[in-house]
């Protein structure tokens, strides 16, 4: 939970932290959802500079091209449907499903560790989680330590290697993408040992989140959790 001696947020903050394929996306929607808060998966942010850098066909080794790609834009969500649905828009265009593919998933491991680009992209996060009302869910990699630290709750969600590659499987499956278990179980693993540890913003539990293991657990199990915790929190802001 957040820490007392930070600057007090006026938008109630939950931020979502772990790696990838941990369930954070479809856990902080749910739990959005419920509690009426705005959901800002700033993933899909990265994923946005990624695909829009694969698009305009920019040299991925330049630093000063790719931070004035994430700058220049324009990313747009809707609203969370009743069914926990959002979509992304980058520059006007729809890119829901345009960025989860594999190409951009592993594009946006690489640039997202690229601190000039993380800088632009947390600036534009904490913009539009205080812009964002009563409360809003961030989920990513670093949104407790670096982006919201006086979060009001923080939690770190985690799973095995294996569990996480499996629901990865399981997903481009679903979409009519080919997969091979053992290459997506790879590519989890390095994308792991980049996220943690790169230099800037590695990924790390912050020291007051609560971590959670989703092994084993149904999504519902883990967003009643997270509800749970909430609603500890807002009760001891009260008393």
């Amino acid at each position: 939970m957040g820490r007392g001696h930070r600057a007090p947020l006026l938008t109630v903050i939950i931020a979502i932290d772990g790696p990838a394929g941990a369930g954070k996306s479809t856990v902080a929607r749910q739990v959005a959802a419920s509690l009426g808060y705005t959901y800002l998966d700033t993933g899909a942010m990265y994923r946005s500079v990624a695909w829009k850098a694969i698009s305009a066909s920019v040299d991925l080794a330049v630093e000063q091209a790719l931070e004035d790609i994430a700058r220049q834009l324009n990313i747009r969500f809707t609203a969370l449907t009743s069914d926990g649905k959002q979509q992304v828009f980058a520059d006007d265009e729809e890119v829901t499903d345009a960025i989860r593919t594999p190409e951009v998933s592993e594009l946006t491991s690489r640039i997202s560790a690229f601190p000039a680009v993380r800088r632009v992209v947390v600036e534009q996060q904490r913009r539009m989680g205080q812009m964002a009302g009563k409360g809003v869910v961030l989920e990513g990699r670093d949104i407790g330590t670096v982006v919201f630290p006086n979060a009001h709750l923080k939690i770190f969600l985690t799973a095995s290697p294996e569990e996480r590659a499996r629901r990865r499987f399981d997903e481009l499956q679903s979409r009519g993408l080919a997969a091979d278990f053992a290459q997506t179980l790879a590519e989890q693993i390095a994308r792991d040992s980049r996220d943690t540890y790169r230099p800037d913003s590695p990924l790390v539990a912050a020291d007051d989140a609560v971590q959670l293991s989703t092994d084993g657990l149904s999504i519902p199990q883990v967003v009643t959790h997270i509800l749970g915790l909430h609603k500890q929190c807002t009760a001891a802001q009260h008393d």
